[in-house]
């Protein structure tokens, strides 16, 4: 059992114990996990062979909406990744042209990170700041890992201005399973790095455009964890290749 021992404070010492709990459940998975409990249930009475699938599946869902603490680094020259999933891009694109009036229209490093139905689906923010942009753009749902997903899936791009005026703009994109993207924030909202800013539904990525001086802290086939994970450095430099 992992302990976090705190220094003596006006000579009384102080000792406090972490202990692994199972993520709490988002509000927004609610209403899944109660279907899939009335399912199961609703199995005893009509078909004892589909209980145990139905179980299975409730735990899953329920998994799927975990909502886990996370412990954000802190720096003013540190962007952390929005998501939990496999970095599978890492490329200089052209911007989307919804983001061209707040990132500029010269190309930028993308960052892309694939979730899969098994990770965590809670989105955060890079950086702190002020909400610029929301935009929402219904379209496909092509698998995401695909690179035209960027410009063909249902999508919402969010940028955020931080406090020394650097603008931060990343893409939630809803994938082949999912088929709804839940935003937590608007324009005019301040927000905190790591801050919870949405989820997609099921199976998705997201995409973070890094501006020219600050370099990628991460390489392709590394998992990223959301709110912790430091993808980009201001100043820094890049540890990985990058894609042209």
């Amino acid at each position: 059992m992992p302990s976090l021992e705190k220094p003596p404070t006006a000579g009384v010492p102080v000792t406090t114990t972490v202990k692994w709990r199972f993520p709490a459940v988002h509000p927004e998975g609610y209403k899944y996990v109660g279907i899939a409990i009335g399912l199961t249930l609703l199995a005893t009475i009509v078909s004892t062979v589909l209980f145990w699938p139905l179980v299975g599946v409730t735990i899953w869902v329920a998994t799927f909406f975990r909502d886990p603490i996370r412990t954000t680094p802190v720096g003013d020259d540190l962007i952390v990744a929005p998501a939990d999933g496999l970095v599978t891009m890492i490329q200089r694109v052209a911007v989307p042209r919804e983001l061209v009036e707040e990132l500029g229209a010269a190309p930028l490093v993308r960052v892309s990170i694939f979730m899969s139905v098994f990770d965590v689906h809670i989105n955060r923010t890079p950086i702190a700041g002020t909400i610029r942009q929301v935009v929402y753009i219904s379209g496909k749902f092509l698998n995401a890992d695909l690179d035209k997903a960027s410009d063909e899936n249902e999508r919402q791009h969010i940028v955020v201005e931080g406090r020394d005026g650097r603008r931060i703009g990343f893409t939630q994109i809803a994938g082949l399973v999912a088929r709804r993207i839940v935003g937590f924030v608007k324009p005019g909202d301040m927000v905190a790095t790591g801050q919870r800013i949405g989820l997609i539904r099921f199976g998705s990525r997201v995409d973070v455009f890094l501006p020219d001086d600050c370099a990628p802290q991460v390489t392709l086939g590394q998992r990223s964890i959301a709110g912790e994970t430091v993808i980009g450095r201001v100043g820094g430099t890049a540890i990985g290749g990058i894609s042209q």
